[in-house]
């Protein structure tokens, strides 16, 4: 798979709507890809897409991997309609309220409604409301519709989602759109599934498009308890650098994937990342996490009677907005460490787990 074909996935992922609780065109729009590279689909009971790749040879005892990427993405549900058509809304998942004055959204009534979040005119905000950022409840999306029009075409519990269009910027090799969180690391499998394909593996390989992580990681619990696999990667974003942030608190995009430490993580597992990184003189960076990673890793772990489980991240700038912001190496680098991964995996590393 070259740059460009990824490039033109990522655009293509992050077209689709695919709020929390309301992923089911995401999940679709995945599975054509999966679909290229993996013997077997199906939706587990919760509707998280499970992709199998089974092993070209086995050893004495089978092995399941588990690569987890959550593929839903931030969005509203319209909470009423109000007096002129204009629609209140409650955000899912943690929306930023001070880049939403402005922003482009889609309703997704009856039919799919584009509209604009609109608030109070800054000439019209008295000199302390000025200086404060507008709470959501005081916010409102504004379809250009009439009352009657919207009240008959849009109801309360509708989604809404960010309206933007993923943009390619060549010159620096990133990528800037919304719901680059997670559908990035949907990408990155995607990219590990295709790499595969040219790699001898021992290994059944279950490729997981996650539900509802922005909202209570509720598909990783689920997915985790229904394979129960060997060991399992999360593959994430965490915070990209950003002008005027300590850089103790960010990753920076371009420098390579960043590998999890932490006691929510396996560590003869994030060694072995480390080790095959360096080994394929892959850049990557490291994360010490002392608790709760909030990423599909925290579920998992814990699934069933336990997991080993990993943290792979994507370095992301912007998070939760609509210019989040990725490297197309970092994508790349990520999917063909989990592949190198997945090729030399057997039931004596399965058992070094175990040992710990």
């Amino acid at each position: 798979m070259n740059d460009q074909t990824l490039v033109d996935i990522v655009k293509d992922l992050t077209s689709i709507s695919g709020i929390s609780g309301h992923e089911s065109a995401a999940v679709e729009r995945a599975a054509t890809y999966f679909g290229k590279y993996c013997d077997k689909m199906k939706l587990d009971r919760f509707g998280n897409l499970v992709a199998m790749k089974k092993a070209d040879r086995v050893d004495e005892n089978r092995i399941i991997i588990a690569l987890v990427a959550h593929i839903d993405e931030i969005g509203a549900l319209v909470t009423s309609v109000e007096k002129g058509g204009f629609l209140r809304f409650t955000p899912v998942g943690g929306i930023d309220p001070r880049v939403l004055p402005g922003q482009a959204v889609v309703v997704h009534g009856k039919d799919n409604y584009d509209g604009v979040i609109g608030a109070t005119a800054p000439h019209l905000l008295t000199d302390q409301e000025s200086k404060k950022t507008v709470p959501i409840e005081k916010l409102f999306i504004d379809t250009g519709y009439s009352f009657d029009f919207v009240n008959a075409h849009i109801k309360v519990g509708d989604p809404v989602s960010l309206g933007r269009k993923t943009c390619y910027m060549e010159e620096g090799h990133m990528i800037t759109g919304k719901a680059l969180d997670n559908r990035a690391g949907v990408a990155s499998l995607i990219l590990c599934a295709a790499e595969l394909g040219g790699l001898h593996h021992q290994a059944d390989v279950c490729f997981i498009a996650s539900l509802q992580e922005e909202v209570g990681l509720r598909g990783a619990i689920t997915a985790a308890y229904g394979l129960n696999p060997d060991l399992a990667v999360a593959v994430d974003v965490t915070h990209g650098d950003v002008a005027g942030v300590d850089e103790k608190y960010t990753f920076k995009p371009g420098q390579g994937p960043v590998i999890a430490v932490g006691p929510n993580f396996h560590p003869v597992l994030s060694e072995e990342l480390q080790h095959i990184a360096g080994e394929y003189n892959l850049s990557r960076q490291l994360e010490a996490i002392p608790g709760n990673s909030h990423t599909d890793a925290w579920a998992i772990q814990v699934s069933r009677e336990g997991t080993p489980t990993g943290l792979v991240s994507i370095p992301l700038r912007y998070m939760h907005s609509t210019v989040e912001m990725v490297a197309v190496s970092d994508l790349i680098s990520t999917g063909r460490l989990l592949a190198w991964l997945i090729s030399g995996m057997n039931s004596s590393f399965i058992g070094r787990l175990k040992g710990c």
